[in-house]
């Protein structure tokens, strides 16, 4: 009969080989097994004497992996052994069962693993859920307290090490360090500190390379921590700073937006040509924020010191600080988005002269043209002829500084037909555009040829160009001007951070944004090793 008990166990529980089985059976969906340990020489765990002298024996309850729909638990009689070693300090000993017990601990080593395991992959809530349907329940407190008691391992220090920052919430932020070579990350804290990570520097002095973003802050550190490694200034940071500035150059020059559009809208009238369209109260508004706005604008305050005193928000103040009318300000209608009825209105128009002024027999005859929509969207179309008016045609909207700033940016053999075009029209239009479009595309060149000669003259190019925005960007990289250099030359970059830091933003998320720095230090360094080992 034990014989059979040790078989069935054996298949249950692998790791039961080395001890003796008496009983198995199941009791409230639970199965459990009785056993106890052999008769074997046990070393002392101070002294490594062995000893197979019996002082006592007393019983261990432990839990293990789930067999079958039930959990298990494991009754397990363990004896305490005398030392007989002359030297050792200690008098008696318990022995462990290597892959069953470990010392303080109540659950085997395989279930301890699926825990931590559980909290690492899915934190506290989640992995309370995926432990219940794996019958081992947890309350989400022990699994984070399992998961808090994981030792981080001691990562070696690395050679190249990327540094950049992440929001924590609202205007905190924290700093990750990734060994970009590994792609694994070292470190995490709260803060952008240039002393904190000085600090760390100086205790790790191996870092031979410190990929970064343009922060003055952790320059400042890689300076005074490691001041013998180069620095770079990533490739990515350097291209979104100056999209940035174009995006800031395109918004001051809102009004010539429109240019891009292939059959704009025609301007507003001169007020002396037409009469004033008719007053309403976004009309009234917009003029009178006008007036309260350019009325302290003379006292060269800052705009967050006048947005204060108005009770206004900021960009609000400058918005309207940037306009020279009203009539700049009022939100105008924007223009309706195409549709996929648009194709068919030309035929519409057509049969409507011909007199067909039925909906649905309109609708039946462009659906045998291939059109796909509802029935509604051609009786709504069709609404203003009944009205006499004409039928509403979609008009192409401006494009916004966001996205002229990203036509400017995309190389031009990967821009689409109608981007092609309409930068076309508005960089005729608009010389400073023209001109910001003629330094990006020099400072691509320098990208793809990896070739920082010309940086020097693009950078007078820069501060000469008229352009505010572009002449802040060449004072910014003239002071960080070798760390530029590096980050157009090498192939260091910090992209590996980049992605870590997109894999704490899903952590956080996970967790509902309530994780300390702590908690999220040990899940995003813990869960690199895990997809290491798994991948």
């Amino acid at each position: 009969m034990v014989d059979e008990c040790d078989d069935l166990v054996r298949v249950v529980s692998p790791h039961l080989d080395a001890v003796r089985v008496e009983r198995v059976w199941s009791a409230g969906g639970v199965v459990q097994i009785a056993a106890r340990t052999r008769e074997l020489m046990v070393a002392c765990p101070d002294c490594g004497c062995g000893s197979a002298r019996v002082h006592s024996r007393y019983s261990r309850t432990l839990a293990d992996v789930a067999a079958g729909a039930g959990p298990v638990l494991i009754r397990l009689s363990v004896r305490r052994l005398f030392c007989d070693a002359s030297g050792c300090g200690r008098r008696t000993f318990v022995e462990q069962v290597e892959g069953l017990t470990v010392r303080y601990q109540r659950r085997s080593p395989l279930l301890q693993h699926l825990v931590e395991s559980a909290g690492v992959l899915l934190a506290g809530r989640g992995g309370a859920r995926l432990l219940q349907i794996l019958k081992a329940p947890l309350s989400r407190t022990s699994v984070l307290f399992q998961l808090m008691r994981m030792p981080l391992p001691s990562a070696p220090t690395p050679r190249v090490l990327g540094v950049d920052d992440f929001a924590l919430y609202a205007d905190t932020y924290g700093t990750l360090l990734v060994d970009a070579e590994s792609r694994l990350p070292i470190e995490l804290w709260s803060g952008r500190d240039s002393a904190q990570l000085a600090s760390w520097l100086r205790a790790h002095p191996s870092v031979r390379v410190a990929c970064r973003d343009g922060s003055l802050t952790y320059r400042q550190g890689i300076t005074g921590g490691a001041p013998d490694a180069v620095q770079v200034s990533d490739r990515f940071h350097l291209w979104q700073g100056l999209s940035k500035r174009v995006s800031d150059v395109a918004a001051v020059h809102r009004r010539c937006l429109p240019a891009a559009v292939a059959d704009p809208e025609p301007a507003p009238a001169s007020p002396g040509a037409s009469p004033e369209p008719a007053d309403t109260p976004a009309r009234r508004h917009a003029k009178r924020l006008f007036e309260t706005v350019h009325a302290v604008t003379g006292s060269r305050r800052s705009l967050s010191s006048m947005a204060r005193e108005l009770g206004l928000n900021r960009r609000t103040v400058a918005k309207y600080a940037r306009a020279t009318t009203w009539q700049e300000c009022v939100r105008r209608t924007p223009p309706r988005h195409t549709t996929s009825l648009d194709p068919y209105l030309e035929y519409l128009q057509q049969r409507w002269d011909e007199g067909e002024h039925t909906a649905t027999v309109l609708h039946q005859e462009i659906n045998a043209k291939g059109y796909q929509g509802h029935y509604q969207r051609v009786k709504m179309a069709i609404a203003p002829l009944r009205r006499g008016l004409p039928i509403d045609t979609p008009r192409e909207r401006p494009p916004s500084p966001r996205q002229v700033a990203r036509w400017i940016t995309t190389k031009p053999s990967r821009r689409s037909l109608h981007a092609t075009q309409a930068l076309e029209r508005l960089l005729t239009h608009c010389p400073e555009l023209n001109r910001a479009h003629d330094l990006v595309r020099q400072f691509a060149a320098m990208l793809d040829a990896r070739d920082a000669a010309a940086l020097p003259n693009w950078l007078d190019q820069l501060a000469m160009s008229r352009l505010p925005s572009m002449a802040s960007l060449a004072k910014a990289l003239r002071e960080d001007q070798p760390a530029v250099v590096q980050g157009i030359t090498t192939a260091f970059n910090s992209g590996v951070n980049e992605g870590r830091i997109c894999d704490l933003k899903l952590q956080k998320r996970i967790m509902a944004g309530r994780a300390g720095v702590p908690l999220l230090r040990h899940r995003v360094i813990l869960m690199a090793l895990l997809r290491r080992r798994y991948r």
